[in-house]
């Protein structure tokens, strides 16, 4: 009983990490369309960027959780350490100012981090 109600908690709590990451990207998209309208948009994107790898960092850690308790199969953790991966490339891509592969990129990891959402 106490280990299904754990895993319950802890597949709510994955779950709330990947929405949360899915916002977060999100709202990366439309800090770019910012970044080329306006003055303060390189701010906000620069700060969004490190939302969002923090964003990414919860979501493993939430996968952890998830896993551990119930003895689950470790897929989530393997799929949010890929995630973070990608994040990672994202913001050196970001940064090396790339956007020929930093904003397809950022369309694939929202595309990818919807579908982690609808899975779960």
């Amino acid at each position: 009983m106490a280990t299904q109600v754990t895993a319950q908690r802890g597949f709510s709590f994955l779950r709330i990490a990947i929405a949360v990451q899915t916002l977060t990207i999100f709202l990366q998209a439309i800090s770019a369309g910012l970044l080329l309208t306006s003055s303060y948009g390189e701010t906000l994107h620069a700060v969004g960027a490190r939302v969002m790898y923090g964003a990414s960092m919860l979501y493993v850690l939430a996968a952890v959780l998830a896993w551990k308790p119930g003895g689950g199969s470790p897929r989530p953790v393997w799929h949010a350490s890929g995630f973070l991966v990608l994040a990672s490339v994202q913001v050196v891509l970001g940064i090396a100012h790339v956007p020929s592969v930093h904003l397809p990129l950022g369309v694939l990891m929202f595309g990818l981090s919807v579908l982690a959402l609808a899975r779960r």
